[in-house]
């Protein structure tokens, strides 16, 4: 099995040792809509990841099966297949098999030991018949509970948006879309007119981000309350520093940023427009955004900007029956 892509996206460098089939993603999506892997039975990955909501939540912070938030926004899950530096915000899971296990877990998650999910998954008939067909025998373990969500999440490509037809010359872009499209990708110059927005240098490429983590000068050093990045690495030149996601269907995938405060995409482009603030970690790239005026956008330079991010939306991806809740 092979994932499906359309015109200029690359082919994905997947897991050697995990290679995709019928079967196995079968088996994964009918884990990612399974509630016995909660401890209660009454949650699944998908009411976390909804695919209207291009498998992200639009809850600042989601609600677990005791009733507590998460301590960030969960984030969307879209082209894994091309996301080769660790997954979550912090990046503290190698690989999409790893990051899958770790919500069922989570106390403030699914809340469920991984002993109980197999005991409960080995009592299903369902499921012993699947993994019979993915994997040759009907032995349910934690690890190939891992491999099959890793198999579906794999194959949820986001690659069909306005902009990608438009890229393949199926699509012709407005007015607004087209400046927004030279502001998105345009640097600031200080000594000139040109007011670009300078958003390419961290969200470029076909999936819209350089897949690294970055301080984007949320916090000034006193007012950081997530250390990011360095929970992970100890490394102090990794403090509040945090994933950059890609900007695919983000229309769709609000709140914005690890903590979710902000609402809408004007509030996150006003951000990088005059509210950047200066701390010991904070990206170079962002020297202009914290000089007196920012990057100098008009009101109009916003609208194109979020014209812009809006065809992004890849309506193919958050309609594809094959993403759905299996029967």
């Amino acid at each position: 099995m092979t994932l499906h892509l359309v015109g200029y996206f690359p082919a994905p460098d997947l897991p050697d040792d995990n290679k995709l089939t019928v079967s196995t993603v079968q088996l994964g999506r009918m884990l990612f809509y399974e509630p016995l892997l909660s401890k209660d039975g009454s949650q699944t990955c998908a009411d976390c990841h909804k695919q209207p909501d291009a498998f992200s939540d639009i809850r600042q912070f989601s609600i677990g099966v005791e009733g507590l938030p998460g301590k960030r926004q969960a984030m969307a899950i879209m082209n894994l297949a091309w996301h080769h530096n660790g997954l979550f915000w912090d990046g503290r899971a190698p690989n999409v098999r790893d990051q899958a296990l770790k919500p069922i877990q989570d106390p403030l998650e699914m809340n469920e030991s991984l002993s109980n999910v197999i005991a409960k998954l080995s009592a299903n008939k369902k499921y012993t018949d699947q993994f019979v067909r993915a994997f040759g025998d009907a032995s349910v373990t934690s690890e190939r509970v891992g491999l099959a969500l890793e198999q579906f999440m794999l194959t949820l490509v986001s690659n069909d948006a306005k902009y990608d037809k438009w890229k393949n010359g199926q699509a012709t872009l407005s007015d607004s879309e087209k400046r927004g499209r030279m502001l998105f990708f345009t640097e600031f110059d200080p000594f000139g007119t040109e007011r670009g927005a300078e958003c390419f240098h961290c969200h470029a490429g076909f999936n819209f981000t350089n897949d690294e983590f970055m301080n984007n000068g949320l916090d000034a050093d006193a007012e950081q309350t997530d250390e990011g990045r360095w929970k992970v690495t100890q490394d102090p030149l990794d403090q509040a520093k945090f994933k950059v996601p890609s900007l695919r269907n983000v229309a769709l995938t609000a709140p914005y940023m690890h903590d979710g405060r902000f609402a809408t995409l004007e509030s996150v482009i006003d951000h990088y427009n005059t509210g950047v603030k200066q701390s010991a970690t904070m990206d170079e790239l962002l020297q202009y955004n914290i000089q007196p005026g920012g990057l100098q956008l008009t009101v109009q330079d916003k609208a194109d900007l979020i014209a812009f991010l809006k065809t992004l939306t890849d309506q193919t991806f958050l309609e594809n029956p094959a993403y759905q809740k299996p029967e």
